[in-house]
């Protein structure tokens, strides 16, 4: 394919409910996806979602709530597709790594990678976060704590494992790659702290585990399963296998993930494809964290905000400006609930909307017909391709502005003929190209804005975004 882009989130971990953090990356991800399928067309882009459920900590917290793994399973994973279509996310395919079709080709990958002679038997022995699923070494932990999970000590565990000769496939290979720009690392303060972490030195890690029953058998060895975090990295991959007409997507253009999980995306993944003989992603991007009024999100806070409250309050779109505007995506930001309604208020009810009820209403009142060829091209936009969300939609704010500070100079309230025509085409002009700039942001407001101002009678209409 001469042009196509393969987007994918995290896939999120059934252990949890949908919250504003996930929310925010997976609404980034589509942004981007909606803008590519303008560029290049529907049918070349790719855009994948999921929950990651397999591993002890899922197991356990069943057991807790007197579920099987797989009806914990089947009950979260519904959560987070019904916060995705709350959300109006366009993903093309939604992942359960408990699909036995994911689970082939997990055994696929890990069995080259032991025929390519890069994974050997050997005995783990250190702290590992149950929290985290994953393996602890001195220079992870604060205070003897895992820092994602400081309320629990990590527990002592000793056993069987089959590792990855990571050491050598960083050095030889990932390591080489980065340097030369085979593949992003984004932003590049991320990129900055892969590198210094590697010059830290680099260990080799277990890919499997002994006790952990709910897991993927590993091929060689069906008493082993795979390390969750392998499996759930690999589905990014497997999607493109067994998915009909997928695999030309290989590889991803674009990984977005949160910046706590950026070292398995950027350095493990990498390595587990290159011992595979596979291609690897394109570009690793990892955005900041939210704290909700100045305090870390917690579910023990009760803090987390789920999608479902912003979308009752604020509407489908604009919770999905409220949340990609909290902050500037790459950074760590403070969401406060207030501050949404005071932006909400300014943004949309007396900015965007406001414009939109105000030029719909003088076009009523000349009672004229319009009638438009839309002639708009979508060119590259360099600020959504660079992740330049905030940015990109302060254009389209100027725009929403001049338009308004327009209206203001003419006064078409006290124009008639030609000279109102003249100023009313002017500012549907503006309101379609405003529109579809919104499209990959906003897309329900911007359809119903191109739908409104391509009638020829326009007629007022509801506010867009009623004021809170």
């Amino acid at each position: 394919m001469a042009s196509k882009f393969y987007v994918t989130t995290p896939i999120y971990y059934v252990n949890d409910a949908p919250h504003i953090g996930s929310a925010y990356t997976t609404l980034a991800a589509d942004i981007i996806a909606r803008y590519y399928r303008i560029k290049y067309g529907k049918e070349n882009v790719f855009f994948l979602v999921g929950t990651d459920e397999h591993g002890q900590k899922i197991a356990r917290s069943a057991k807790e709530q007197g579920f099987t793994p797989i009806q914990l399973a089947n009950k979260v994973s519904e959560q987070f597709k019904n916060a995705w279509e709350l959300l109006n996310i366009s993903y093309d395919f939604f992942i359960r790594t408990s699909d036995p079709r994911h689970e082939k080709v997990v055994s696929e990958l890990l069995q080259k990678i032991y025929n390519n002679g890069y994974i050997y038997e050997g005995l783990y022995k250190g702290l590992y976060c149950v929290g985290c699923e994953r393996f602890l070494a001195e220079n992870d932990l604060v205070n003897d704590r895992c820092p994602l999970h400081p309320n629990k000590a990590p527990e002592y565990q000793e056993e069987k494992n089959y590792f990855i000769k990571l050491k050598e496939l960083v050095k030889n290979e990932v390591l080489p790659r980065i340097e030369k720009g085979k593949y992003n690392i984004l932003p590049q303060k991320r990129k900055n702290e892969i590198l210094a972490r590697i010059k830290e030195g680099v260990e080799d890690v277990s890919i499997s585990r002994e006790g952990v029953t709910w897991g993927i058998p590993i091929p060689w060895e069906k008493k082993q399963t795979a390390y969750v975090w392998v499996d759930a990295l690999i589905n990014y991959y497997s999607a493109t296998k067994f998915l009909e007409d997928k695999e030309k997507f290989w590889p991803a253009n674009l990984h977005l993930v949160g910046k706590d999980i950026l070292w398995f995306h950027a350095v493990i993944w990498q390595a587990l494809l290159i011992a595979a003989g596979e291609e690897i992603p394109e570009n690793i991007y990892a955005h900041g964290f939210f704290t909700i009024d100045g305090q870390k999100m917690s579910k023990s806070l009760g803090n987390t905000i789920p999608p479902k409250e912003l979308v009752d309050k604020y509407g489908v779109d604009g919770a999905r400006y409220l949340i990609i505007t909290a902050c500037t995506f790459g950074e760590d930001g403070d969401v406060s609930l207030k501050e949404f309604d005071v932006r909400f208020n300014a943004d949309l009810a007396n900015g965007l909307g406001n414009l939109v009820s105000r030029v719909a209403k003088l076009c009523e009142n000349s009672k004229f017909e319009f009638h438009y060829d839309n002639t708009y091209q979508y060119s590259k936009n360099e600020k959504i391709e660079s992740f330049r969300f905030d940015e990109a939609l302060k254009t389209i704010w100027d725009e929403v502005v001049e338009v308004d500070k327009y209206i203001n100079q003419t006064e078409p309230w006290n124009l008639k003929g030609d000279k109102l025509r003249e100023v009313l085409e002017k500012s549907i002009k503006s309101i379609k190209h405003i529109a579809y700039g919104l499209l990959p942001f906003l897309p329900g407001t911007a359809e119903k804005m191109e739908k409104q101002f391509s009638e020829p009678k326009i007629k007022s209409e509801a506010p867009l975004f009623p004021r809170i």
